[in-house]
């Protein structure tokens, strides 16, 4: 079987990767890829939102099977235009894919399944939006309803931040058509995780959890980004709270879905706040997350093409997931200035150096290779990712790896895991209370 994966990121290496192990799979093409992605798949040169091209080579070469990375080509439809000439696509339906494509259908959703989601308002006119602001205690998060990659949510501290974002968002368009509709809603306090399922539209299997960092600086200080590294699992989601989140959102997010005539197919994302009172939705995504995926795929026994294949055809709640016994961390390095200014075509030295270690492997995020050497074209550039028999061992392995590459003003996070380790060391202190 021939696969075609779309985009260009380091979640799209760590898929390509992963299907490249696949006894299934006797050629890989990714499209347009990356420096490193080169290594695993051979690049096409072809816009990962350009539909009508890539549905133009994938009949032309006899693609098996497509996966989509991001957002973008999914919520514009390619699902629906690949299936129609009958090919093989991974991923949810053009309406399926507005749970992430607007903010606005995904709260109302959750609201109609009484999925647990913060208390929210949504509005299509700015100044009814103001007026509101003047009825509402802060903080509070105002969201852009459509795809803004990322930074189209924003934590508002008091009435000025608030009106400020609503100007950029609705006046200033600072997100285009993103911004025509906005939902804001309560700010909830708690510790978030992610967790991914895999469905076929009336069933669904449940990958192993993960944690994101989406601030640039260590503490979670400083602006949001695509995210700055992930673990998995995390300690916070243990097996009671796995079943919670399972019963109270994934279970009737899948099974809604499928009741409004929409079934959802592909990769379900849910970003959860983990509040006193149970777990809460934040956020859903339609495709694999990005850095999560580099830090989960390393950890997954199955063969992913099966998977994947049992969410096209059916079936996939006869799978049974298996997952190494280890934890794998995910550290990204940055461009200087990342998420704001940066500069481009930087060498980047002591991949090499990496290879040579054991349970460590670097997903290329915004990478060229030219004459046999790797160049920076992107804000993030690369996920180095390790896996260890448990958190501290996992994060040594992954920070010895960082050090050993180098560009100039490259930029990483030092704290990727900590949560995870103070977490366990105040469960273990809460443990010997209670012995004690």
């Amino acid at each position: 079987m021939k696969v075609l994966v779309i985009g260009s990121g380091a979640r799209e290496h760590a898929l390509a990767w992963k299907i490249k192990q696949s006894p299934l799979v006797d050629k890989v093409f990714c499209a347009p890829g990356n420096g490193g992605i080169s290594e695993v798949a051979e690049c096409v040169d072809i816009p990962a939102d350009d539909i009508e091209s890539l549905l133009k080579f994938a009949i032309d070469n006899e693609i098996g099977l497509t996966v989509v990375g991001p957002e973008v080509a999914l919520v514009e439809g390619i699902v629906d235009s690949f299936e129609k000439e009958g090919l093989k696509i991974f991923g949810p339906s053009k309406v399926a894919a507005k749970l992430e494509g607007s903010k606005v259908f995904a709260k109302e959703f959750m609201y109609e399944c009484n999925i647990p989601t913060a208390p929210f308002e949504t509005f299509d006119n700015v100044n009814d939006a103001k007026e509101f602001l003047n009825h509402v205690e802060f903080p509070l998060v105002v969201k852009a309803d459509g795809l803004a990659a990322g930074k189209g949510v924003i934590i508002c501290n008091d009435i000025k931040e608030a009106l400020k974002a609503l100007d950029e968002i609705m006046v200033e368009r600072i997100f285009s058509e993103a911004g025509n509709s906005i939902v804001i809603e309560e700010c909830l306090k708690g510790e978030e995780a992610s967790i991914l399922a895999v469905s076929d539209g009336e069933n669904y299997i449940v990958l192993d959890s993960s944690q994101d960092h989406k601030r640039i600086f260590d503490d979670d200080l400083g602006p949001n980004t695509g995210g700055m590294g992930a673990y998995s699992p995390t300690p916070i989601i243990n097996d009671t709270m796995m079943l919670t989140v399972e019963e109270q959102i994934i279970k009737p997010t899948i099974q809604g879905m499928s009741s409004d005539g929409t079934p959802f197919k592909g990769v379900l994302y849910v970003g959860v706040m983990l509040c006193e009172d149970g777990p809460y939705v934040l956020e859903y995504n339609v495709r694999f997350g990005d850095p999560e995926t580099q830090s989960i795929l390393p950890r997954m026994k199955n063969d992913l093409v099966e998977v994947m294949l049992a969410s096209c055809d059916g079936g996939i709640d006869k799978i049974k997931l298996e997952w190494e016994n280890k934890v794998c961390v995910c550290v990204v390095m940055s461009s200087g200035g990342y998420p704001g200014k940066y500069q481009k075509g930087k060498e980047i030295n002591g991949l090499d150096l990496v290879k040579t270690k054991t349970d460590v492997v670097v997903f290329h995020a915004g990478t060229k290779k030219e004459d046999e050497k790797y160049y920076t074209t992107s804000g993030r550039v690369l996920g180095v990712t390790a896996m260890g028999r448990g958190i501290e061992e996992a994060i040594s392995n992954v920070y010895d790896a960082v050090e050993l590459i180098k560009f100039d003003r490259c930029f990483f996070r030092r704290d990727i895991g900590a949560k995870a380790l103070k977490f366990i060391k105040q469960a273990k202190r809460v443990s010997s209370r209670i012995k004690s």
